[in-house]
């Protein structure tokens, strides 16, 4: 099952900037032993028109996000000058920029972070301050682990603006001069596509929907696309095309009812989480180039699709926002825990696990789901995004009918499903589980697990995102009428009165699908206290013994 995550990933592009050309050319970060030679070398365009005290380069470090050294362009040295472009760079002394996951290199100007110049090394972090500060970088897919002193990372191609090269793998540093296989030319801005891409279609896939299309074929191939998607009933009129010159962002959110998104030429599909039995319509542009030379095709009749997503139910879903969430830990043996890392995931935030400090160490650390209630719910899927790094164990997936929620989980019976799932190889990959069926599992209470070994010689960082626990209601079973439900008072703040036809279990779940309270009840008024519950919107699901379900919605205050 494809997600959206893996695809977002691929698609994102690199906006120029409007004003300011000005890029991080090459850099040299690590070598085997000390680190040696460091240095960032930046190419700027039309350097005259400028105060050089007016650009900086800030360094960040993936731990925490935050930035630890600043440089202005006039500490830095000159290096050639090519037509219209000057080589700048700055040595670094030795351990100087940091190495290992996810450091960054933002360029600014008068404060304001150079679109596009937050770059990474070995991951993507977030900045947590200055000019990037709230931004997520972007990986340039090259690392220097294990290089060699007097060899960097660089940039190669023909161009004039920084999405026209590619990074390389380290080689031989051109510090102050042209890189390997570099040369600057005048930006000649392709014409616009000759046409839409064909087989534009549209499919339902658990919580997601996936289009699909054929890529556009020509004279003028695109370099990329833009889709638009609107909920089918908020639309009143057709789209509002794009606009030459004026590139429209990526929003994955539906938070107003629509979304955009950049696809590149050749990857040919993407995906996008949807809410249950909505109806959706997307279109698609063609364009080339990009930043304020974008040329949309906009002529002629766009492909248009529209689509009922699925009818699911979020029974659980963690995406590492604030913490670990409604996900728990349990240290077995060792000094080293999960822990919340803010420097990766989509959106920033993921849990990590880590064996390894000064050395391999010795661990046993579980992270554990909430009790969930697959009770009634038909082909229930578990998703969720691994990534890892170093040599060590794998980490392993398993399930439990009978465990209590806060003991050792030593003690009781977990069914291993490692093997159910799809894993990332390395290198912080994000990589997409695939869809986790525990349809044999359902009608019954149940918890889920990641489980992480390390030993005193091998000792794997792994990361887990995106948790996500789904069903559909199986055929024949009755969902009553929100308003057979008698709850009050409501809104509440203490405690809530309910009154059912039947004995049966009731259930509390917040609005990002956690449940949070789960009892049984018997016929007649019920009093559920929910003095610990915090302040927001709730849903309540109650099942009975006839497998009938009611709901309603309790605000409380």
């Amino acid at each position: 099952m494809k997600k959206s995550l893996l695809i977002v990933v691929l698609i994102l592009f690199v906006v120029s900037s409007n004003a300011q050309n000005i890029w991080t050319n090459e850099f040299h970060y690590d070598n085997v032993g000390t680190d040696e030679g460091e240095f960032i070398e930046i190419v700027l365009e039309n350097a005259g028109s400028y105060n050089l005290a007016d650009f900086a380069v800030t360094l960040y470090n993936g731990n925490s996000g935050a930035s630890y050294d600043t440089k202005t362009f006039d500490q830095f040295t000159i290096g050639i000058v090519e037509g219209d472009f000057t080589i700048y760079y700055f040595d670094y002394p030795s351990n100087g920029i940091q190495n290992g996951e996810s450091d960054g290199i933002a360029i600014s100007y008068q404060g304001v972070l150079i679109p596009g110049q937050f770059l990474s090394y070995e991951g993507t972090l977030t900045a947590a301050d200055g000019p990037a500060a709230g931004v997520t970088s972007t990986d340039i897919g090259v690392s220097e682990i294990g290089a060699d002193v007097g060899t960097s990372l660089q940039l190669s191609g023909e161009g004039s603006q920084y999405n026209e090269f590619i990074w390389e793998e380290s080689a031989p540093e051109t510090k102050g001069a042209l890189n390997n296989n570099q040369s600057f030319g005048a930006y000649v801005p392709d014409p616009e596509p000759t046409n839409y891409p064909a087989g534009f279609t549209a499919e339902a896939e658990g919580v997601s929907i996936v289009l699909d299309w054929t890529d556009a074929i020509g004279e003028q191939l695109p370099s990329g696309y833009l889709i638009l998607g609107e909920l089918s009933t908020d639309r009143n009129e057709a789209f509002t095309p794009p606009v030459d010159g004026v590139p429209v962002d990526d929003d994955f959110s539906w938070l107003n009812g629509e979304i955009a998104a950049n696809i590149a030429f050749g990857v040919e599909t993407f995906t996008i989480e949807v809410d249950p039995n909505t109806d959706y319509t997307f279109i698609i542009y063609s364009y080339t180039n990009s930043g304020v030379n974008i040329d949309y095709k906009t002529d002629g009749t766009p492909p248009e699709v529209s689509i009922l997503s699925n009818n699911f139910t979020v029974i659980n879903k963690e995406v590492f926002a604030l913490g670990l969430g409604s996900w728990t830990p349990y240290n077995v043996i060792g000094d080293q825990v999960w822990e919340h890392d803010t420097g990766d995931g989509v959106p920033p935030g993921c849990a990590l696990m880590n064996g390894y400090d000064g050395g391999s160490q010795e661990n046993e650390d579980w992270l554990i789901s909430p009790l969930m209630d697959l009770t009634g719910y038909l082909s229930t899927e578990f998703e969720f995004l691994s990534a890892t790094y170093y040599t060590g164990p794998a980490l392993q997936l398993f399930f439990s009918q009978d465990y209590d929620g806060s003991s050792d989980p030593n003690g009781f019976t977990w069914l291993e499903l490692t093997n159910n799932a799809s894993w990332s190889t390395g290198n912080w990959e994000w990589t997409e589980s695939g869809s986790v069926d525990l349809s044999l599992y359902e009608y019954s209470t149940c918890y889920l697990a990641f489980k992480y070994i390390s030993t005193s010689t091998e000792s794997a960082a792994w990361k887990v995102d995106n948790l996500l626990v789904y069903g559909t209601l199986p055929v024949g079973l009755i969902e009553k009428k929100n308003d057979n439900l008698w709850l009050f008072p409501n809104p509440a703040t203490e405690h809530v009165s309910l009154v059912f036809e039947q004995e049966g279990q009731v259930s509390i779940v917040n609005i990002s699908g956690q449940t949070v309270l789960m009892q049984d009840v018997t016929k007649g008024m019920n009093t559920i206290q929910i003095s610990n519950l915090t302040k927001g919107i709730y849903m309540i699901h109650f099942m009975g013994t006839d497998h009938t379900i009611q709901t309603g919605k309790l605000l409380v205050e």
